[in-house]
């Protein structure tokens, strides 16, 4: 019954042209079916403070990585905030601008995700999937946490891992 009233809500809401958010319309199954997927996917790893160090901050779950990934020629990007922080997350980004952007690789200010995103593989999910995800973060406590970066090439400011093409090794690597 609970379910009905709220489900009755947002049609009532959507008849007086209100836009109830998509987190709020978003059921408990739907909810933990992202959380799942975001588990499995790994995002934790890339978007978790201190993950990379053996210590994940688990008080600013996906707040944002303290570490980053330098790509030879392209700099150094460091995994954002994707929790619902309006300041420093994706907070103002709608469902529809998250499932974009995981599965075209598309910000919504039309910048194009870092290329250490793995978004191609989450092109690949169905749209209930991505959906899922994108209400799963939607519903997260929103963590105020501005991740430094991106970073030019040549310019470090922060612990990062080098990624290197093929046969490259680090001693040969350009600095």
């Amino acid at each position: 019954m609970v379910r009905l009233s709220a489900r009755f809500l947002i049609l009532a809401a959507s008849a007086l042209g209100l836009q109830p958010s998509m987190a709020a319309a978003a059921d408990d199954t739907q909810i933990a079916r992202g959380e799942y997927l975001v588990t499995i996917g790994g995002c934790n790893d890339c978007h978790t403070p201190g993950y990379f160090f053996g210590k994940p901050d688990t008080s600013r779950f996906l707040g944002g990585s303290d570490v980053g990934f330098e790509i030879q020629g392209q700099g150094v990007f460091v995994g954002c905030n994707i929790t619902p922080d309006k300041e420093t997350g994706i907070g103002s980004w709608t469902m529809e601008q998250i499932v974009t952007a995981l599965q075209t690789g598309q910000r919504p200010d039309g910048r194009v995700l870092a290329p250490i995103m793995p978004w191609h593989a989450f092109a690949q999910l169905t749209e209930e999937d991505v959906t899922s995800i994108a209400a799963f973060l939607q519903s997260l406590k929103p963590v105020p946490n501005q991740v430094p970066g991106p970073f030019k090439p040549g310019r470090r400011s922060t612990f990062m891992f080098r990624i290197l093409p093929p046969g490259q090794t680090a001693a040969t690597a350009p600095n």
